[in-house]
């Protein structure tokens, strides 16, 4: 396995993390042995950066990220995230008793006392960027977490935060499908000497092998709330993504490794974290 850096001076881990959204079963039900079976084969083919977070199936994710700490005693480098709140309006909170609150709980799930990389999940406009900041700054300076994150902000948001205390990475939906990050984004963080991993590099599953097919998706699953997957839309996308895998296929390659050899050819800040909840898949 390949190894970059995460942000200017942050650890050296591997180039593809291993993303843990699946484990709490948002693309359908799975279970705790076979999210074990998913982390053991990541940490065996070299991945040594594993992504989660406190809203993943409510805390399964991190719940059974603890079982795998405690019995396999591996130490890898964990990203954990914070900011909505648990009740049915989802709102937003940066203030710093809740993110300090939920890191605490993230921490006790997982039976460790600090975590790598702690990422405020999304911004709260209620909240200026230079606190957040400053709140993230408290805790890397007592110890629970090696340096902070951002998800899903505006370059704007970054360089404010920035300029308070140095963010060690920043992570977008970004793949061959989604492209906004290039209008600025990565850019701003290669210069700040950011890392940037692209959260759904396998759009979702549509690079995967075999496609993701929306006839396939368990009722409710979050997936058929997403516009190009509709039935009007779908049809267009798929004749398009077909044309992707028969290049990669035609050059001997599995769709899933070009789209991901692309992302990591965008910079060398660049971490993509694919996720599945099946070890075979991974």
């Amino acid at each position: 396995m390949r190894t970059r850096r995460l942000g200017l001076h942050g650890p050296v881990v591997s180039a593809l993390g291993l993303g843990c959204l699946s484990f709490g079963g948002i693309f359908g039900p799975t279970t705790e042995a076979e999210s074990l079976r998913t982390l053991d084969a990541a940490w065996e083919a070299g991945i040594t950066l594993l992504d989660t977070a406190n809203i993943y199936g409510k805390g399964v994710s991190e719940t059974v990220m603890g079982h795998w700490l405690r019995t396999r005693k591996h130490r890898p480098h964990i990203a954990t995230k914070a900011a909505f709140t648990d009740d049915p309006a989802r709102r937003i909170d940066n203030r710093p008793e809740h993110l300090r609150g939920e890191l605490e709980g993230s921490l006790r799930r997982m039976g460790v006392d600090h975590v790598t990389l702690f990422y405020a999940h999304r911004h709260d406009p209620q909240i200026p960027a230079e606190d957040l900041a400053g709140t993230m700054q408290d805790l890397v300076r007592e110890g629970k977490i090696l340096g902070y994150g951002l998800s899903e902000v505006a370059p704007y948001t970054l360089e404010r935060c920035h300029a308070v205390h140095p963010v060690m990475a920043v992570q977008n939906e970004y793949s061959l499908w989604t492209r906004q990050p290039e209008l600025g984004l990565i850019q701003l963080c290669a210069r700040l000497g950011v890392a940037f991993v692209p959260f759904s590099p396998l759009a979702r599953g549509v690079f995967g092998t075999p496609m993701a097919d929306p006839a396939t998706f368990a009722s409710g699953e979050f997936r058929t709330r997403i516009p190009r997957f509709h039935p009007e839309n779908w049809p267009h996308n798929r004749d398009r993504l077909k044309a992707f895998h028969d290049h990669a296929e035609n050059r001997g390659h599995i769709p899933a490794a070009l789209a991901l050899a692309w992302l990591l050819d965008r910079g060398p800040h660049i971490l993509p974290i694919p996720g599945t909840r099946s070890a075979a898949h991974l």
